[in-house]
């Protein structure tokens, strides 16, 4: 158990950041699954899709929830496989 206030109020800062991380990283995985899915039916609105997953990953970057080229990598796989469609 935290012995100071700082201690304690840093335990505060860490559990409402790791419930935060873990809802966007839930996001991520959702609509990256349902691009993934839509390209794989070759959906139509594939692009779409495609494309609400790269906003999604890149307010992970801004909120500081996931690293920038990882994201960079997730978001080139998506578009290379988006590509090959035609």
């Amino acid at each position: 158990m935290a012995n100071t206030k700082s201690a304690i109020k840093r335990i505060k800062q860490n559990e409402k950041r790791r419930q935060r991380n873990r809802a966007v990283r839930s996001t991520i995985r959702t609509t990256v699954k349902s691009a993934r899915s839509a390209m794989a039916a070759q959906q139509s609105d594939a692009k779409t899709v495609v494309l609400e997953a790269i906003r999604t990953l890149d307010r992970a970057v801004s909120a500081g929830v996931m690293h920038r080229n990882t994201v960079a990598r997730r978001k080139s796989s998506l578009t290379r496989q988006l590509n090959t469609l035609g």
